[in-house]
């Protein structure tokens, strides 16, 4: 069964590369992701309470490919898939010359991320993560009239360094184990001297944090940097998939090297991440930029509720996975409805687009909603249960990534109201585009109003919120929503400093120097 999500993917990119110039070819895509979807829910209903394995061919565990469905991964198997559909539908009219190209890599890259999600085997993990940044870099620069060479060449080039720490980490344990299978590998160390397990440890996590993007891992520039000139489809799985990759190579090797794991230093990774992700998205005017450093920003939230070790903390990590897919999604997809409308990407000229498209407009500020964290919507829910608990500092720690994310959209809302006299190129959005951002726009509210029924289906775990708790941290984001308007109306809006700021970037030796200089400090660091 498991082979069948990784196959079928791989079957539609092919009929596509063949047919894709016929909209009943692609109307068939469509009716095989919708089936993979639902496939997909099913494989979530199965692994809730075991693990589900597929062994590839006639070989035992150990010596043959192993798929291995988790409850994390089959969620991000549904994840994937759902937002695959979306993306499909949206792109159904493609302006792209050569679009069966564009399709087939697309949904090869679809296979890649289920493979890696799936694969109970680590070579096959570095294997598929290289099959994905391959992918991910030629559709990033597929645009023929807006292709970012130069940026596209560094993100690719810096992946390749990064990704050799990796492999020379996956050595390493393969040495001490004699295995490659996550299962096998992981009983083994956690019998071995802890001593023997820092050099691998730290080889893996520096291209691991490296692909999160982690501060001081110099990693955002040359991945914000491609956005902008990236089909909107194509930014919005990179922000809302991708990243979410990385993320579960961090969970898995924290659970592998568990005697280990350096809990305390990514916390405080997390945390600079998160502050430094939102300072550099205040600073940006273009709306792709913006939205890719508030990823940055996101993704150092998630590594927190993970770094944290407390159980709810680790249910908000899961949740904001979640949380984070559905409202950046919808939020690069509205994007690129937004930008066509208007035939610019300036957030300082884009204006009144509650006016000119209303539905967008409404699905952009629901999920706007969801990634402040509003009271009942899916963000409010992942970020409780983050920062619940007995933990010291919580809760001024929520206040300070809060009020990051806050004036970072107190600054993008300014496109809701207004007028512009910008014309663009079609003001009426296709349907086909319309629905899928309202469909996740709908999504960010449901997922709060039932945040605790769907944090029970996905993960089997029994939350509660408690009523008063939660009344109080909704007036604490009043508060935040004050503040953060006062920060950016009196400190910030009109000051050239900070877009000079956010045009800051690093070259190709700086890059991989510092991921030098974070393997040499956690080396140190790590005991």
């Amino acid at each position: 069964m498991l082979t069948f999500f990784v196959v079928v993917p791989v079957l539609i990119a092919v009929l596509l590369f063949a047919l894709a110039t016929n909209r009943v070819v692609r109307m068939i895509a469509i009716v095989f992701q919708s089936a993979l979807f639902a496939a997909s829910v099913y494989l979530v209903s199965i692994t809730r309470d075991a693990d589900f394995y597929t062994f590839v061919g006639s070989y035992e565990n150990l010596l043959g490919i192993t798929l291995r469905a988790s409850s994390l991964s089959a969620v991000l198997v549904l994840l994937t898939t759902f937002i695959f559909l979306a993306v499909t539908v949206y792109s159904f009219v493609y302006e792209e010359q050569d679009a069966r190209m564009f399709w087939f890599l697309m949904f090869v890259l679809e296979a890649a991320f289920i493979g890696l999600f799936l694969s109970g085997d680590l070579f096959n993990i570095f294997v598929l993560i290289e099959v994905s940044t391959l992918v991910t870099v030629i559709l990033a620069m597929y645009d023929r009239k807006n292709r970012n060479i130069f940026h596209g060449k560094v993100f690719l080039m810096t992946n390749l360094v990064s990704v050799q720490f990796f492999l020379l980490g996956l050595g390493y344990v393969y040495r001490l184990t004699g295995a490659m299978d996550i299962t096998r590998v992981t009983e083994s160390l956690a019998v071995l001297d802890p001593a023997n397990l820092r050099l691998p440890y730290v080889l893996i996590m520096t291209g691991v944090a490296f692909k999160n993007t982690l501060i001081p891992l110099f990693s955002w520039t040359p991945k914000v940097r491609i956005y902008p000139q990236a089909p909107t489809v194509v930014a919005a799985v990179m922000s809302g998939l991708q990243a979410k990759t990385s993320i579960y190579l961090f969970i898995t090797f924290q659970d592998v090297f568990e005697p280990i794991a350096a809990h305390e230093i990514f916390l405080a990774i997390g945390i600079v991440t998160g502050v430094f992700g939102a300072y550099m998205a205040i600073c940006q005017t273009n709306i792709k930029n913006l939205l890719a450093y508030s990823t940055v920003s996101q993704t150092g939230m998630i590594i927190v509720g993970f770094s944290l070790q407390t159980q709810y903390a680790h249910i908000g990590g899961l949740y904001h996975i979640i949380s984070h897919a559905m409202f950046k999604t919808a939020l690069f997809l509205c994007a690129g409805i937004i930008i066509r409308s208007y035939g610019t990407a300036d957030l300082h000229k884009i204006r009144g687009v509650l006016r000119r498209m209303p539905v967008v407009g409404t699905a952009t500020i629901t999920a706007v909603l969801g990634i402040v964290g509003a009271p009942f919507f899916i963000g409010s829910v992942s970020k409780y249960f983050i920062f619940e608990g007995n933990h010291p500092g919580m809760m001024a720690l929520s206040i300070l990534m809060s009020l990051g994310t806050m004036v970072m959209f107190v600054k993008f809302s300014k496109i809701f109201f207004g007028q512009s006299d910008l014309q663009g190129i079609s003001p009426v959005p296709e349907v086909t585009k319309v629905l899928p951002v309202v469909i996740i726009g709908g999504l960010c509210f449901l997922g709060g109003v039932l945040g605790t029924q769907l944090i029970y289906f996905l993960f089997r775990y029994v939350v509660v919120i408690h009523a008063w708790t939660y009344m109080y941290k909704s007036l604490i984001f009043i508060a935040v929503v004050g503040v953060g308007c006062l920060i950016y109306e009196k400190g910030i809006k009109g000051r050239i400093i900070f877009e000079r700021m956010g045009a800051a970037t690093t070259s190709f030796k700086m890059i991989c120097a510092s991921m030098g200089v974070f393997l040499a400090v956690m080396l140190v660091l790590v005991f």
